[in-house]
């Protein structure tokens, strides 16, 4: 019975591999696949390619990638601003509290992964809310700072007026006021200033740096004991008072290396007939495009190649007469570049033609008329 079995071509086994020993496979395997024979420094190169995930993953291959994986410079880069780590909440919809505490998890795991590992960071990018008394963000990456080796830190790009994926709060308190929402921006620059204190004795090689600024004396002169800053963008906070024109202008000339500038301010209602003046001997692309009445009065930016700026409507009515009043004071913005600009090439995006200066300004009137406030580019009485 069992010999009929057997010889059933419906049970047949089909034809099976010679079996090869074990010494065999192993080399064929290592002639396809070297990755264990190059140097050490080699191998690091080609993991510091993957992200955090994949490089976690890759520890788990074998003893040797595992320890490969601990070294600390694979881990350069911490980047809280990832949104897609757990593929929480989609495009558009609204993030619930169960997703955020794992959120929240993660944020913390991480955190520990890499002191675990003792990091060598060159980018950090966060977004939390610093003034969040009882999730402490403040202190979580200060923790970080303090564990981590960060002295070559070079790219800082950090929000720290809102915590990524926070669920929105629908509840109306009866007990929100305006007192309220003061104390909690307080707490906001408190921390700020805490941590980038802390970062000016941990990080002092930083040399980009993105952020919301609040324009303090305090911040202003720590931000100012960044000297290698090349790139800096400096994004809308809310203020106690408005940016000063001396305040901006020792803040530029206190940064040597400073190539490039983007400043997002808003001019205070009572401060619009105020201008600004700028000087930079390095300064060579300048943003003010985000920014809301902030106009110049005098530049002088010899390096300078490329100027965007936007004359952005402000919803305000003025009467004729005051509106001539507060114009009267500002200059043209064709002769501020006239005067202090020597090199620059391109305004608004567009090419400039190397004689612009000789020829008047009818050949940038189309953009002047976008990006001047003076009475000549400005006839109407909304700002």
């Amino acid at each position: 019975m069992s010999t009929d079995i057997v010889s059933s071509p419906r049970v047949m086994s089909p034809r099976k591999r010679p079996l090869v020993p074990v010494s065999r496979r192993r080399k064929a395997a290592d002639s396809h696949f070297p990755f264990n024979h190059l140097p050490i420094e080699c191998q690091l190169h080609v993991l510091c390619f993957l992200n955090e995930v994949d490089k976690c993953s890759c520890a788990l291959v074998c003893s040797s990638w595992s320890r490969l994986v601990r070294s600390w410079k694979l881990w350069r880069v911490a980047d809280y601003s990832r949104r897609g780590v757990f593929h929480l909440a989609q495009q558009g919809l609204l993030v619930s509290n169960r997703e955020f505490e794992r959120w929240k998890a993660w944020v913390h795991h991480y955190t520990h992964h890499l002191i675990s590992r003792r990091a060598s960071l060159l980018t950090l990018k966060a977004s939390f809310d610093l003034g969040d008394r009882c999730n402490k963000w403040c202190e979580l990456l200060s923790r970080l700072l303090d564990n981590v080796q960060c002295r070559d830190l070079s790219h800082l790009d950090l929000n720290w007026t809102f915590t990524l994926l926070e669920p929105l709060d629908l509840r109306v308190h009866a007990s929100s006021s305006s007192h309220q929402d003061y104390v909690t921006k307080m707490d906001q620059v408190t921390s700020f200033q805490g941590l980038l204190t802390k970062l000016t004795l941990r990080c002092p090689r930083v040399s980009k740096m993105r952020l919301h600024f609040d324009w303090s004396d305090e911040s202003v002169s720590l931000l100012t004991r960044f000297q290698q800053l090349r790139v800096l963008e400096l994004k809308y906070f809310w203020v106690f008072k408005g940016v000063t024109p001396t305040t901006l202008q020792s803040l530029a000339k206190s940064l040597p290396n400073l190539r490039s500038l983007t400043l997002q301010i808003l001019v205070p209602l009572r401060n619009l007939g105020v201008s600004y003046t700028l000087e930079s001997p390095s300064l060579e692309f300048l943003d003010v495009s985000p920014s809301r009445g902030l106009v110049f009065s005098r530049l002088q930016l010899p390096a300078l190649r490329e100027l965007r700026a936007t004359r952005i409507v402000r919803g305000i009515t003025l009467d004729r007469r005051t509106r001539l009043r507060i114009q009267s004071r500002w200059p043209c913005l064709y002769r501020v570049l006239q005067e202090g600009t020597p090199k620059l090439q391109a305004l608004n995006s567009e090419r400039l033609l190397p004689t612009w200066r000789e020829g008047g300004y009818g050949e940038l009137s189309a953009i002047l008329e976008q990006s001047c406030y003076c009475i000549q580019h400005q006839d109407s009485w909304l700002w």
